[in-house]
């Protein structure tokens, strides 16, 4: 009998607790910020205008981290190419 390891699952994070939030552009090794949640749209945005683009889901980000749905907020930042994680 093969047994099936159940998936790990995070605990849930509280918006509350997150104060900071580390972003990482995939686009350009070594970039990086903390922001706080009011400043992950200017940044996104600054980096997305270096290359000539911009999208709505820079403000879809935002919203997810604000939120704690950390789910949509991870699957928006890969079609955006940046990494986030929740700093307190």
């Amino acid at each position: 009998m093969i047994r099936r390891s159940q998936p790990t699952r995070r605990p849930p994070v509280n918006p509350e607790r997150v104060k900071t939030y580390q972003l990482t552009d995939r686009l350009h090794a070594g970039r990086t910020a903390r922001v706080t949640a009011d400043d992950i749209v200017p940044t996104v945005s600054a980096w997305l205008a270096e290359l000539d683009t911009s999208s709505p889901l820079v403000d879809d980000l935002a919203t997810t981290l604000r939120t704690g749905d950390w789910t949509a907020a991870h699957a928006i930042a890969e079609i955006l190419s940046v990494d986030v994680t929740g700093t307190a």
